[in-house]
């Protein structure tokens, strides 16, 4: 079981899911808050009876899945909605994300949260031993988004203004890892990373 648990964040378009992968390939159990949020809605879970409850059918398909698209449109335009579905969602996240990291083989494991400063950063997640930043600067952000989703900067800068500023995020952060070179220097990184938990873990053992 891991006794040393490294919550990973970072703005979207970072390297989030880059550095996830790289802390996988050294073999680091990752619980994926993501992943966790649509495990939660599928059908006959009871966060998404919830959802339902609050929100009405419309947000259900015909095959009777969350459909996503009209939640968000939901939830974008009317922020009480938004309040409503986090408090549905967010505590089953970080009970699982709790349970999964503490069950994990070996010494460490990483939640990676990706609004991990907008939930509550530390407060929420104080099982956390350290939280670790991606970071870039918001104009490699922009540029990244704008590439990957083939979107226009205004935009890309809507969905970047939307998040916790890169201030707050570096706010909480007892490590962070600038991503504003190649995917080899992220790993390099990483790696480096992956070494000094395992040192702090150890250290943390007794």
């Amino acid at each position: 079981m891991a006794q040393f648990r490294v919550g990973l964040t970072g703005g979207i378009a970072s390297g989030k899911s880059a550095a996830d992968a790289a802390f996988a390939g050294l073999g680091v159990v990752i619980a994926d808050a993501d992943v966790i949020a649509r495990e939660l809605v599928e059908p006959g879970q009871a966060a998404l009876a919830e959802v339902v409850a609050h929100f009405g059918t419309d947000v259900l398909g015909d095959d009777g899945r969350l459909d996503r698209a009209s939640l968000r449109g939901r939830i974008f335009a009317h922020p009480a909605d938004k309040t409503a579905l986090e408090s549905i969602l967010h505590p089953r996240i970080r009970a699982e994300l709790e349970a999964r990291t503490a069950a994990a083989p070996g010494d460490i494991a990483i939640a990676s949260i990706p609004l991990l400063t907008e939930s509550g950063g530390r407060d929420a997640y104080p099982w956390l031993d350290r939280i670790l930043v991606i970071d870039v600067a918001p104009e490699t952000q922009r540029a990244r988004l704008m590439a990957r989703d083939g979107i226009d900067a205004e935009l890309a800068q809507q969905m970047i203004a939307a998040q916790a500023s890169r201030e707050d995020r570096l706010a909480i952060a007892d490590d962070v890892v600038c991503n504003e070179d190649t995917l080899d220097t992220l790993r390099s990184r990483i790696a480096e990373l992956y070494r000094f938990y395992q040192r702090l873990a150890a250290e943390a053992a007794g």
